[in-house]
This record gives C-alpha cells, sequence and structure tokens, in this order.
C-alpha cells in the first residue's frame, strides 16, 4: 500500500525518514508521495563496468553541476546522452518501508527518460537514478528542480534491511569489489 503525503510528513518529523525536502513538499505535497529534486549531475567518462556473480564494477564517472543554493544552475541534456543524477534529499528507510520512483511528466513530454530502481528496506542516503534524452531536442533544466516522484509503500510482515555498498548514496565504485 502507498503510504501517503499527511503519513509521509509525520514519519518526516518522527524518523527523519527525507532530509532536505523543500518547502513545498514540506507544506504542500502533491500526488502520493514527494517530488525529489535534482542536485548533482554526473557523465560517464571511462573505465569499464562488469555486473558479475560475486563481484561488480561501474564506470568512472565525473560531476558536470551541482545544485548551489545562492547561484541559478542550469544543465543541458543533448539529445541521446546518457547522465546519472543524484537526489539533494536523503532517506532514511526503516524495514517497513521501501520507495519506488515514477517520473514526472514533464519530464518525458520533454523527451528526458528517467531510469530509476527500487531503494530497499533500511537504506540511508541520496538517491540516484539515470536520466536519457530521447528527444529530438536539447532540454536545459534548473539544479534543484522537481524531476522525480518517489512513492513510499509499507513493506508488508517486514522486509530485510539493504546491506549494498550502495548505502550512503555513492554514486559509482572505485574499483572490482566484492557484493556483500
Amino acid at each position: 500500500m502507498i503510504i501517503g503525503p499527511k503519513k509521509l510528513l509525520q514519519l518526516v518529523k518522527t524518523i527523519n525518514l527525507v532530509e532536505d525536502l523543500a518547502e513545498r513538499e514540506l507544506t504542500n505535497p502533491e500526488g502520493a508521495g514527494f517530488d525529489l529534486r535534482a542536485g548533482e549531475i554526473y557523465t560517464i567518462v571511462g573505465g569499464k563496468a562488469f555486473l558479475g556473480v560475486e563481484e561488480r564494477e561501474t564506470p568512472k564517472i565525473k560531476q558536470i553541476a551541482a545544485y548551489l543554493p545562492a547561484k541559478k544552475t542550469t544543465f543541458i541534456f543533448q539529445p541521446h546522452a546518457y547522465h546519472l543524477v543524484s537526489t539533494m534529499e536523503k532517506v532514511n528507510l526503516p524495514d517497513t518501508i521501501t520507495v519506488n520512483f515514477k517520473p514526472r511528466t514533464t519530464t518525458f513530454r520533454s523527451g528526458l527518460h528517467v531510469r530509476s530502481g527500487n531503494v530497499a528496506p533500511g537504506y540511508s542516503g541520496k538517491l540516484t537514478f539515470a536520466i536519457i534524452n530521447h528527444g529530438p531536442l536539447p532540454v536545459e533544466i534548473e539544479l534543484g528542480c522537481r524531476i522525480i516522484h518517489a512513492q513510499f509503500y509499507m513493506v508488508e510482515g517486514g522486509g530485510f534491511l539493504y546491506r549494498g555498498q550502495w548505502q550512503g548514496g555513492r554514486v559509482t565504485t572505485k574499483r572490482r569489489e566484492k557484493q556483500i
């Protein structure tokens, strides 16, 4: 079952479920969750990727844009370009809550495709997802804009806590590493 905004706001206050929410989300959320904002943008710059049974390695990345509170910063997603985007917000999930994402409709109406996953119970940190411009035109965004909608779900019977290496919000590996 999706947890509604009234209950989510209570959880923000009581267990710090989401940190650094925009004022809009704290006072007037819309829909069935929270809109999260683009905080940092990364590009893949080299290295290699390996997805093994027991080991993983992700490519080398470089941060190419970041939200600065005192300065409006924009970024242009060129057609066919692939980037990683981290949220400004950080989640702190108990063992009874998981998060899934939906793109905001203005992203796909502009040609942007958001690739996201599920966040396991027990995860704490910023969230990272991919954006690919599948449209024919460049798309400019302002860092700090609402880019993805997070829906929080109760895990009936309790979940198993996340124990992976992505805890804390890191965006890439430094080298090949053994999976936990």
